[in-house]
């Protein structure tokens, strides 16, 4: 009669797997909380204690640590001496092995490292050449499938289940040894050592480009507004779909007044914030930003879609609309584009560390968490801001910082009117913002995500009409470009923090 041990933390489905083992002709070991459990739904069970002849000890941190029990699972069948020893010391096989560990990341702390769960497991994922292991609940159908098909498990099941199982202790113990090394930084204020347990979690339409396969992966322990996003209609989304929509959520939710965010290429190409105004207007006023740009773009609003928005957004080929929710009457006009994403989510929970891939390895760097403080700013110039403009300032150094860089965002009355993005120089990029302006920019703010080095971008910024100029600071020719600020009567902002991104 085969043997199944059975020692799990979360016994949801264990009672009904047990059963199906037992009508198939299995016998039941198991221990503590496992053993009761079984009892009670009137099972035969052999408590693992009459076996190895000691009780649960220890609080019981030691119970299934002993040669009877893991002799049983670690014994090779196919070992003629493996063999002579297990019938020398009675020690029966074990064929198959179903557990699942304490919950350490839900609150970390010494007494939820799991020891002997983690020993059941790694022996007989060892062995599974003739031991099963089971370390999730959803394969206990696959198992009794197996059982009832060919009265065993299956080799090429038992090698799925062993890599299974080897990939759970594997993020286990991650999860204990990042909990452990938490306070373990050096001058840099990052880890010395970084243990990532990623999982794919969504197959994407394709990556990049066509020819490229594309998954969204998670890091285990950390949450994501994706996972709780829903995808109300439209095709299945792309690599370059989540990485616009992941970059057009985040700038939209770091407004508290109704906003919009156009988003293309993973670059804001129309902002609106707009105070005590409606949904469908900041979406209006973000569109006229840049339209020719905002075709195929992406769409995030911070606010509940209206019909008013819907039927105004069904008119320009859109990828995506993300909002924290829509209506009734705006998901039926959306509904009537097959191809447009609708996606409604949380806001997003806050990045951890940002992580870029390299030849062989990783880029690892705190995120760039933007310093909303102007009592920390300086006002360099003889001309100050107007009470006004303090609005378009906040607007325009949160989105510079979202824009590729080098980055240059002009801003009027809380709509990004001009965006100059990832050029190779700052004046170019401020040519750029200047044009798409068009001379709308008159009176409005200037935000560059780094110093000017020269007076020249400021120069064109100011032939645009802007009367602030907001700014890191920290060039050596500051003081040529405080200067030139001056004599051309404009104010400027140096904020002490620079937003570069690539």
């Amino acid at each position: 009669m085969p043997v199944a041990l059975l020692s799990v933390y979360d016994k949801t489905g264990i009672v009904d797997l047990a059963a199906g083992l037992t009508e198939a002709g299995w016998e039941l070991w198991s221990s503590g909380g496992t053993a009761k459990v079984l009892a009670e739904a009137g099972l035969e069970v052999t408590d693992v204690a009459q076996i190895t002849g000691f009780p649960a000890m220890l609080g019981h941190r030691v119970a299934t640590l002993h040669p009877l029990i893991h002799g049983g699972i670690l014994g090779d069948l196919g070992e003629t001496e493996h063999v002579r020893e297990m019938e020398k010391f009675g020690i029966r096989p074990i064929s198959l092995v179903v557990v699942n560990l304490y919950p350490f990341s839900s609150d970390p702390s010494v007494e939820l490292i799991d020891v002997g769960g983690p020993a059941l497991v790694r022996g007989a994922a060892k062995n599974h050449a003739h031991v099963a292991v089971v370390v999730r609940r959803e394969d206990y159908a696959l198992v009794l499938d197996d059982i009832r098909a060919n009265g065993e498990v299956r080799l090429v099941t038992r090698k799925r289940l062993a890599r299974t199982a080897f990939r759970m202790t594997a993020r286990y113990d991650a999860q204990i040894a990042n909990w452990l090394g938490s306070d373990e930084v050096d001058e840099s204020r990052l880890p010395i050592d970084l243990s990532l347990d990623i999982e794919r979690v969504q197959s994407l339409r394709y990556g990049e480009n066509p020819h490229q396969i594309g998954a969204r992966y998670r890091i285990e322990g950390r949450s994501s507004w994706w996972d709780d996003a829903v995808q109300h209609g439209g095709k299945e989304l792309s690599y370059l779909n989540v990485f616009d929509s992941d970059a057009a959520w985040s700038l939209v939710n770091r407004f508290s007044d109704p906003a919009c965010v156009i988003v293309k290429h993973a670059n804001p190409c129309g902002v609106a914030v707009v105070p005590g105004g409606s949904i469908a207007e900041a979406y209006r006023r973000a569109h006229e930003c840049d339209p020719i740009s905002a075709f195929g773009g992406i769409v995030a609003v911070n606010g509940r879609v209206t019909r008013e928005m819907a039927s105004a957004l069904v008119n320009v080929f859109t990828e995506v609309v993300i909002a924290p929710e829509f209506d009734v009457d705006s998901l039926t006009v959306l509904l009537d584009k097959p191809n447009l994403r609708i996606l409604s989510g949380p806001a997003p929970y806050g990045r951890g560390l940002d992580v870029r891939s390299i030849d062989g390895g990783l880029l690892v760097q705190t995120p760039d968490l933007v310093r909303m403080d102007p009592s920390t700013w300086r006002v360099v110039t003889t001309a100050q801001p107007n009470e006004d403009s303090w609005a378009d300032i906040a607007v325009a150094w949160h989105v510079v910082a979202a824009v590729s860089s080098n980055a240059i965002v002009l801003v009027r009355d809380g709509r990004a009117v001009g965006i100059g993005a990832g050029q190779q120089n700052r004046l170019d990029s401020a040519r750029i913002a200047v044009e798409r302006a068009d001379g709308r920019a008159l009176g409005g703010v200037c935000a560059s995500d780094a110093f000017f080095p020269f007076r020249d971008g400021l120069d064109a910024v100011v032939r645009a009409g802007v009367a602030v100029v907001v700014q890191p600071g920290g060039s050596v020719r500051d003081e040529e470009v405080i200067a030139a600020a001056n004599e051309l009567g404009v104010a400027m902002v140096f904020t002490g923090q620079r937003h570069f991104r690539h």
